[in-house]
């Protein structure tokens, strides 16, 4: 990688840098975590953007200690350290809702937890969806369980461009409901525990990188895209512990298409169906892979010949009685071997199929080369326990 690409990926070089946080009744550690990174780290982040994820009553604090005209800290931060472009508006802070759209004043019970983990999801994914964008996560508000939902929505979704933290503040500001961050210049505060005097100047302020591991490319890409609506934080996270389960899947004649173990469902076209039964069956029997066929028709060997007849033997009684023979054979019996062509177009069109609904996971159920040699041997590398057919005789 050059000096340039590796710059290029550092948040501070993208033209939209976000600040998303949680905060409960605690609203300065957004100052503390903006001191941190615009006036302590080198070189500076200063986001565009800062976005809270919060309840009412967290929104109701951030609002008036934040952003009031006046007295509000965010903008006394801002003028104390000459910081510009930092866009933070009331309608940046967005407020978690249940089911019928009320806010949500606590999160304490499993509905709230969920809209929570929701809201949360949508925020990263939305913001991670822009190329143009370095997302900055800090853990250092609200409730452990919003900074679990915010933490593991950044793994999900996360980018090289992307960062997590959290901020660091010495014990006697870390309490003080009065400290926002470390000012420039003289200001005392009393701290009620220690019954002693602290001048804010003196708060070292420190933000800790917090090294995360991203799974953004082992997601669906429907799950990625803005287009295809929202997405739970359950279904992302089932989604994306299938890539690390060994592959399960139901082949339905009925319904045309396969069934994987997390409920999903997949259309393959009558043709692509039966090709993908047909080696299926294979691995069910446990028969040795299927050698590619030469392009060249002269250098048919008798066994190329042998898988013909043995794909069109298990599904010309079937195909009879359903639309699964279109497709599947006439360019076989015109041939009268397994062409090249034909098993490369099904073997392609089915991975396209899967790569459209599951992403990364098709790798796991594809038609793809299972033993070395030349040819190489192709088939379905999986278990032959996690293998079901059903609805053959479907009419």
């Amino acid at each position: 990688m050059t000096d340039a690409m590796q710059e290029r990926r550092e948040p501070y070089h993208y033209p939209r840098r976000i600040l998303l946080m949680v905060t409960g009744r605690t609203p300065q550690v957004v100052t503390e975590t903006l001191y941190a990174l615009c006036v302590r780290q080198k070189p500076p982040l200063i986001p565009t953007e800062v976005h809270l994820v919060t309840t009412a009553e967290g929104a109701q604090d951030a609002r008036l200690a934040l952003l009031a005209p006046d007295t509000g800290r965010f903008h006394r931060l801002c003028n104390d350290y000459a910081l510009s472009g930092i866009g933070f508006t009331p309608e940046q802070i967005h407020v978690i809702r249940d089911a019928e759209g009320r806010p949500v004043d606590d999160i304490r019970m499993k509905a709230e937890h969920e809209a929570c983990a929701d809201l949360i999801t949508e925020k990263v994914r939305a913001f991670t969806a822009d190329d143009d964008a370095a997302l900055h996560v800090s853990l250092a508000g609200g409730r452990k369980t919003m900074t679990y939902y915010l933490g593991n929505a950044l793994t999900l979704f996360g980018r090289p461009q992307d960062r997590l933290s959290h901020v660091l503040v010495p014990p006697p500001f870390e309490s003080n409901p009065e400290f926002f961050y470390p000012t420039p210049y003289d200001h005392p505060l009393y701290s009620n525990r220690l019954e002693r005097w602290f001048d804010a100047k003196d708060a070292e302020v420190t933000l800790a990188d917090i090294p995360f591991v991203r799974l953004r490319n082992s997601l669906p890409s429907r799950f990625k895209s803005l287009e295809e609506g929202q997405a739970s934080f359950t279904e992302v996270v089932a989604a994306t512990q299938q890539v690390f389960e060994p592959p399960t899947v139901t082949l339905d004649f009925r319904e045309k298409g396969l069934h994987l173990a997390d409920g999903r469902f997949i259309a393959l076209s009558g043709a692509d169906l039966a090709f993908y039964a047909w080696l299926a069956r294979r691995a069910l029997s446990r028969a040795p892979a299927v050698r590619i066929p030469s392009k060249d028709q002269r250098r048919w060997k008798p066994a190329e010949r042998e898988e013909y007849a043995t794909y069109l033997h298990e599904y010309n009684a079937e195909a009879e009685r359903t639309d699964l023979r279109d497709g599947t054979g006439t360019e076989l019996r015109a041939a009268g071997a397994m062409t090249y062509a034909f098993f490369h177009q099904r073997k392609s069109s089915i991975r396209e199929c899967l790569e459209e609904a599951i992403g990364p996971l098709a790798e796991a159920y594809a038609v793809k080369a299972i033993e070395a040699g030349r040819p190489a041997g192709y088939g379905l590398d999986i278990d032959r326990d996690r293998i079901e057919i059903v609805g053959e005789g479907y009419l």
